[in-house]
C-alpha cells in the first residue's frame, strides 16, 4: 500500500510536563523537575526557545497536578520588567522577555492519570486539532549550533509525513529506548521502516534510538484513541507511531549535536557542564573550575597510590 505523504505547516508544539520528577526527589518535591535550571535557564525555556527557532508559535503543555510553576514562568510579570527598566539592566530585561509568551499561545490540558507518553500526547487532540504539530521531551536536552527541531522541520519540508529525531546508542542499551528500523541506510535522513519500543539487545533492528524529537501528524490521536498497554503497561507512543507507520512516512534524522538525559542525575549534571562550556559568558570559569576539580582527583588518586 502507498502510504500518504503528507507536510503541512507545522505550527504547535506539545510538551509533556506532567510527570512527578521522583527521580528528583527531594529537590521536585515542589519544584517541576522541568524547571531545574541548565546553567542559567530552566529545561522547559530551552525547549520552548528550541521551538520557537524552528519557527513554531503556539505552545501547548501536557499539565499534572502541582504544575502551575511551568506556566507562571512563562507569564509576562510588569512590575519585574519595571525594577529592570529603572535600573537599567537591559541584558537582565532581555533575557526575562524570552521567557515571556504572548497572551493566547500558550495553552494547557491536564494528563490527570500517568498512563504513559502516548496517553498524554493523546491528552492534546483537542487543542492540536487536525494538523500536524512538534513534540518535544523535555528531560532530552540537545546542545548543537542550529536546533535539532529546526534541522527536523529542513526534513520535514522535503519530505512530509513524519519525522523522528535519532541517535546511536550502544546496543546493549536498547533496551531503554525506542529503537527504529532503515533497514541499514546509514543517510542522516532515511526512511523508516519499523518501531519497537525498549526491545532486548539481541532483538533489537538496530541501535538507532528515538531521540525525545517528533514531528507527527494528527492521524496519531485517533490511533492512540484505542491504543493498548505496552512495555511497563503504559500506553506507548511508539505502538502507536508503528501502527501509523502502515498509513503514513516515517523519516529517521540523526541530527547534528550532542544530546543529554536529563531525566536522571548524571545527565543532568553533564548536560550543565557540557551547556556551561558552549556558553561564552561561562566557558572560561567552567575550564578553569574542571582543571582544578581534575588536578585534586589526580592528587588524590597519586597519594591514594603512594
Amino acid at each position: 500500500m502507498q502510504k500518504t505523504i503528507l507536510n503541512r505547516p507545522v505550527r504547535k508544539a506539545v510538551f509533556p510536563v506532567a510527570g512527578l520528577g521522583t527521580r528528583f526527589l527531594p529537590a521536585t518535591k515542589v519544584l517541576p523537575k522541568e524547571m531545574l535550571p541548565l546553567v542559567d535557564r530552566p529545561l522547559i525555556q530551552r525547549a520552548v526557545e528550541e521551538a520557537r527557532e524552528a519557527g513554531i508559535d503556539e505552545f501547548i503543555f501536557i499539565m499534572g497536578r502541582g504544575k502551575s510553576l511551568i506556566t507562571q514562568h512563562f507569564d509576562l510579570q510588569p512590575e519585574l520588567i519595571q525594577a529592570l527598566e529603572a535600573a537599567n539592566k537591559d541584558a537582565l530585561l532581555d533575557k526575562v522577555h524570552k521567557s515571556d509568551i504572548e497572551t493566547g499561545h500558550l495553552l494547557t490540558t491536564t494528563q490527570q492519570t500517568p498512563k504513559g507518553l502516548g496517553h498524554a500526547v493523546w491528552c492534546a487532540r483537542k487543542l492540536v486539532g487536525n494538523e500536524p504539530f512538534a513534540l518535544f521531551l523535555p528531560d532530552v536536552m540537545i546542545l548543537s549550533d542550529q536546533g535539532c527541531m529546526a534541522q527536523m522541520m529542513d526534513a520535514y519540508t522535503h519530505r512530509g509525513g513524519n519525522i523522528i529525531a535519532t541517535a546511536d546508542v550502544p546496543r546493549a542499551l536498547t533496551h531503554k529506548y525506542g529503537i527504529v528500523d532503515t533497514k541499514g541506510d546509514t543517510n542522516a535522513q532515511a526512511p523508516i521502516h519499523g518501531m519497537v519500543e525498549k526491545p532486548k539487545p539481541e532483538a533489537a533492528p538496530s541501535t538507532l534510538s528515538i531521540v525525545g524529537r517528533y514531528i507527527l501528524q494528527p492521524e496519531i490521536f485517533d490511533i492512540l484513541e484505542t491504543q493498548d498497554s505496552g512495555s511497563g503497561g503504559e500506553i506507548q507512543l511508539t505502538d502507536a507511531m508503528v501502527r501509523l507507520l502502515e498509513q503514513q512516512s516515517f523519516t529517521s534524522v540523526r541530527f547534528e549535536g550532542e544530546h543529554y538525559d536529563c531525566g536522571h542525575h548524571t545527565g543532568f549534571i553533564e548536560a550543565n557542564i557540557a551547556f556551561a562550556l558552549a556558553d561564552p559568558v561561562f566557558a572560561d570559569e567552567m575550564k578553569r573550575i574542571l582543571a582544578r576539580m581534575n588536578e585534586k582527583t589526580t592528587g588524590n588518586k597519586n597519594n591514594a597510590a603512594a
